[in-house]
């Protein structure tokens, strides 16, 4: 990064410090950085004297005006950043517990599909901000399929429990050069090696490791459904059909330590990231892509809205969206969240246990529980797409309160996975969002 004494402050009133990051190995291709003030945008020049070098470092002869890999937002003390756009059209934000973790990106094209995958990229960047008000930054893509302008309005809030929220709004212009089949809108990337759900997998010593451990939608048709991530056996694409989605985001709903016990990169501290549309999307659907990982180095888990139809070369589409970054999204309390999710062996305990047989348990948690017994009716609705249902039953958590407990097992042969629904209701009613897994029996 370049030196604290050579900072930019954007903005009459300075509040927004910025640094930038040097080329390198992983970052070849040069970005360039405007300063815009008073409706004038003035270029930062790299020269190598922005940098410190060991003696004798060859980065100490590269010719002045070459550019720079992106750059990075400061805390108003320089101390500590909370926001980079760093390679392609990669952004991320530290978010509310200032640690990294899953990146956002401008845009995806032909993600998951059996050709390669096309990254467009970033290549100029505009800075600009008024007196007390948001970070603007222009930036302008570049790809074989498409160009575009994107306008990010970013603000840094903080609420009452002093926990930060970073909050972006989007407008995306872009224009297609060529056909486009598979247009990936708001796109994210991150990291899911195992969970609770997933210990068989557990080839460290940490008893969780994962960025984000569930995909939330709030559908259009008001729906409110939560998939919990996979690291699956081979490939998949899972495609949720919708209109008009209300929103969508890769969430770390598991914020307790002792289900990590990692104090080098606290796993519990990343950032969760909610879309929220600001205009009508029309029919599409959103597309959670999960590849197979051995270690946690990679990002494995691709999220993004893909709406119908081709982008036909010489079309132009605009997309307006909010972005944040945050501990948790903004939904209402009106139907109890899915927080934990747990496999193992079907049958009972003392007894021989059934082959081919899976137990799953699945936690909610919310105020639609308040006061709720054993007698009160509530009722557990379980859909697999294949095999066949054995005991199921709910209840309340002892000693947990608003607490409530889902149980069911599966019996499923063969490898093809099985998408199982599941939810709690009363008097015909949900009283929690709607559960989807995806189960692999051959695992």
């Amino acid at each position: 990064m370049s030196r604290r004494d050579r900072s930019l402050f954007v903005g009459r009133d300075r509040r927004h410090p910025v640094q930038l990051f040097h080329m390198g190995k992983n970052f070849q291709q040069p970005v360039h950085v405007y300063v815009v003030d008073e409706g004038e945008a003035r270029e930062v020049l790299y020269t190598a004297q922005i940098f410190d070098f060991p003696s004798g470092h060859p980065a100490r002869e590269l010719p002045d005006g070459l550019g720079f890999a992106g750059f990075r937002v400061m805390a108003e003390n320089l101390d500590t950043d909370w926001l980079a756009f760093l390679g392609a059209s990669y952004f991320r934000s530290s978010g509310p517990f200032n640690q990294y973790g899953l990146s956002a990106r401008g845009l995806a094209i032909d993600t998951g599909l059996p050709t390669p995958e096309e990254f467009p990229r970033f290549t100029e960047f505009y800075l600009s901000g008024g007196s007390r008000g948001p970070l603007i930054v222009y930036a302008l893509l570049e790809s074989p399929s498409v160009t575009g302008a994107y306008r990010f309005a970013i603000e840094r809030l903080t609420d009452s429990r002093e926990v930060h929220r970073v909050v972006m709004d989007i407008e995306a212009r872009l224009f297609a050069r060529k056909d486009i089949t598979r247009l990936g809108v708001a796109p994210f990337s991150s990291m899911f090696w195992y969970g609770e759900q997933s210990r068989k997998q557990a080839a460290d010593w940490r008893p969780e490791i994962h960025d984000s451990d569930g995909l939330a939608l709030y559908l259009g048709n008001g729906e409110r459904v939560w998939r919990p991530l996979n690291n699956p056996p081979s490939v998949m694409t899972n495609a949720f059909q919708d209109r008009n989605p209300r929103g969508f985001g890769l969430l770390q709903r598991d914020r307790d330590f002792v289900h990590y016990l990692d104090d080098g990169v606290f796993y519990e501290r990343r950032a969760s990231t909610w879309v929220e549309p600001q205009d009508d999307w029309g029919d599409g659907a959103v597309h959670l892509l999960e590849i197979p990982t051995d270690d946690e180095i990679h990002d494995n888990i691709a999220v993004y809205w893909c709406p119908a139809g081709v982008f036909k070369a010489g079309e132009q589409r605009t997309y307006r969206y909010r972005l944040s970054w945050l501990d948790d999204i903004p939904f209402p309390d009106a139907l109890a969240r899915a927080t934990n999710t747990w496999t193992g062996l079907g049958g009972r305990p003392g007894t021989k246990r059934p082959a081919g047989v899976r137990k799953f348990v699945i936690d909610f948690q919310g105020p639609p529980f308040a006061g709720l017994g054993r007698e009160d009716g509530v009722e557990l609705v379980v859909t697999p797409s294949r095999g066949k249902l054995g005991t199921a039953y709910n209840h309340p958590v002892v000693d947990q309160r608003e607490r409530w407990r889902a149980v069911f097992d599966l019996e499923a042969q063969g490898p093809e996975p099985v998408d199982i629904r599941a939810y709690l209701r009363r008097n015909g009613r949900a009283l929690t969002e709607t559960w989807i897994y995806q189960y692999f029996p051959e695992d």
